[in-house]
């Protein structure tokens, strides 16, 4: 499979292309950076309106506001799609959803098997203790733009699917008795830690806390290399985590 991979000079660029150097059945064929210049192993575009290679797939791991050129380039060229960017905004989603009527698009908050796991457990737990009071906990590395992150609101997305009537609460301060409807999410962004996420379930007799900490950066490659493998001979539609594994 010959990938076209965005982002490619950046941190999860160079785990992709490590993963595929080692995997015979895949190719970064080329990349899109806007940072790009001089001499590279494969061709480096600096927009996707330059590229000349054929591939079979799209991986992104660049920034969400390129979102839009890179839906309409995988549009225009009937291209599988793996976004595996976060921060999205909700005009960005819409975009999304449209290009997902038209081809097989791939787009997680996180690309852990790990995360997918804990996200159900995390469900299934706020089902079952339906008094107990909810915090998420998520840590990354100083470096990272959006919080809290997108596997957190994921996680907090998945409670609200048994809990309808829940919200979400970003951060505390100031003065007040916490409402038991809330699902408290709280960022803790330093060094240089790869991704903790960590789900509080607590009534006033007892605590269950579920806890998925990656250890490092290339399983979210490995992770968005096997939703690429996944979208291959898929119809147009939106797929995610859930749709690739079975729990």
């Amino acid at each position: 499979m010959r990938i076209l991979l965005s982002g490619y000079l950046g941190h999860m660029g160079r785990e992709v292309i490590n993963l595929t150097l080692s995997n015979p059945e895949l190719e970064v064929a080329a990349g899109v950076d806007y940072m790009a210049q001089g001499e590279y192993d494969v061709p480096v575009y600096k927009c996707f309106g330059e590229v000349e290679t054929e591939v079979d797939c799209i991986v992104d791991f660049s920034h969400h506001s390129l979102t839009g050129d890179l839906l309409e380039f995988a549009v225009a060229k009937g291209l599988p799609l793996v976004l595996a960017t976060t921060g999205h905004t909700a005009e960005e989603k819409e975009l999304i959803e449209a290009a997902s009527e038209r081809v097989p698009l791939f787009f997680a908050a996180n690309y852990s098997l790990g995360v997918a796991l804990l996200i159900e457990l995390a469900k299934k737990t706020a089902a079952v203790m339906e008094d107990a009071e909810i915090e998420i906990i998520e840590k990354h590395h100083n470096r990272k733009l959006d919080a809290p992150s997108g596997t957190a609101l994921a996680i907090a997305d998945a409670i609200c699917e048994v809990r309808p009537d829940s919200f979400t609460v970003k951060g505390r301060s100031g003065n007040g008795k916490r409402d038991t409807k809330e699902i408290g999410i709280h960022a803790v962004r330093m060094g240089n830690i790869v991704g903790e996420h960590e789900v509080i379930v607590g009534t006033q007799n007892q605590t269950i806390t579920l806890k998925h900490e990656a250890h490092s950066r290339a399983l979210f490659a490995e992770g968005a290399l096997s939703a690429a493998k996944f979208l291959m001979g898929k119809p147009a539609g939106l797929y995610d985590m859930k749709s690739m594994i079975s729990f």
